[in-house]
């Protein structure tokens, strides 16, 4: 928890709510593997965190729409859901156990600004304000398969678009897309070192 406090200001309900899944994720992952076995003691720093750093680069409008493509066993849906309150995101992700895990979570701490679906990307129709993702396939194929999701209507500082938390270098996955980007070294952000290789891309649509 103290990562968290170290880079945002919580109310008590947040703070509560963090240190609720802060006990729960080790909990179903020993049970079904959510996260890598060898990560789950990063759970902090490398899941919560990271996911964390999209809401360093946008302070999204009430009633703002997310959906979280493969989101897996929440990340960054959940993170973002606790630190929104106001907002709505959509969880998606083809593996059945790993969002009846995210939904299980977002039940136990009374998150009541998410839905969830199991399935793939090209079942979900409705449209939001930004699709966020956490390192679920390059660029440049991931955004193809969303601009659908996309509302053509914007109503925050930065048009509707996809905001993305990758890895390494992205000079290839970006190379072919034409909509305007920004990537952000997460380092400018945060100051543990497994943020040293990591950055957010927003792809305006």
């Amino acid at each position: 928890m103290d990562t968290i406090l170290k880079y945002f200001t919580l109310t008590d309900k947040q703070k509560q709510q963090f240190e609720q899944i802060g006990n729960l994720y080790p909990e179903w992952n020993a049970k079904i593997n959510v996260i890598s076995r060898k990560d789950i003691d990063n759970l902090w720093g490398n899941h919560i965190l990271h996911s964390l750093a999209i809401a360093k680069f946008i302070n999204p409008v009430t009633g703002t729409t997310f959906l979280d493509m493969g989101t897996g066993g929440g990340f960054p849906g959940i993170p973002l859901a606790i630190m929104w309150p106001e907002c709505k995101l959509h969880l998606i992700d083809r593996i059945g156990k790993k969002i009846k895990v995210a939904q299980d979570i977002a039940q136990q701490i009374g998150l009541d600004n998410v839905t969830f679906q199991h399935g793939d990307i090209g079942e979900c129709r409705n449209t939001y304000d930004f699709v966020v993702s956490r390192a679920v396939m390059r660029l440049d194929e991931l955004l193809p398969l969303i601009k659908k999701n996309v509302s053509r209507t914007s109503r925050n500082a930065y048009p509707n678009g996809l905001i993305c938390l990758k890895g390494g270098d992205l000079s290839s996955e970006l190379h072919g897309i034409k909509n305007p980007v920004i990537e952000e070294p997460l380092n400018r952000y945060f100051d543990e070192p497994f943020f040293e290789t990591k950055k957010l891309i927003y792809v305006q649509i």
